[in-house]
């Protein structure tokens, strides 16, 4: 692993040396709570970009403020029908297409 000025030369080598590496259990836990963080603000700034309330958004997804506070700062992940549900009422969707070969 070598840096520059804090520029990573290796990116993969920092992380085995952080979180072991790919394909051990250490590194998907690692990865397992950056998706959780990533998708939780993702989730942050388009409730905030709607103008709409951690106890609102809430309220539209049969939830409580404490659990969306919980997602949006990566503590926990929620199910795949309440993120579906957060989706909807923040006005976005879902698209999982295939990648073109």
């Amino acid at each position: 692993m070598q840096t520059n000025n804090h520029k990573i030369v290796d990116y993969d080598a920092v992380l085995d040396a952080k979180f072991g590496k790919e394909g051990t259990l250490e590194r998907a836990k690692a990865e397992e709570a950056a998706y959780s963080f990533y998708s939780g603000q993702i989730l942050q700034d388009a409730r905030k970009e709607a103008k709409v309330t951690q106890a609102e958004l809430a309220a539209r997804t049969q939830t409580t403020k404490s659990y969306i506070s919980k997602i949006e700062n990566g503590v926990i992940t929620p199910s795949v029908g309440t993120f579906y549900r957060i989706v909807a009422a923040l006005g976005m969707r879902v698209e999982v297409v295939r990648p073109i070969y």
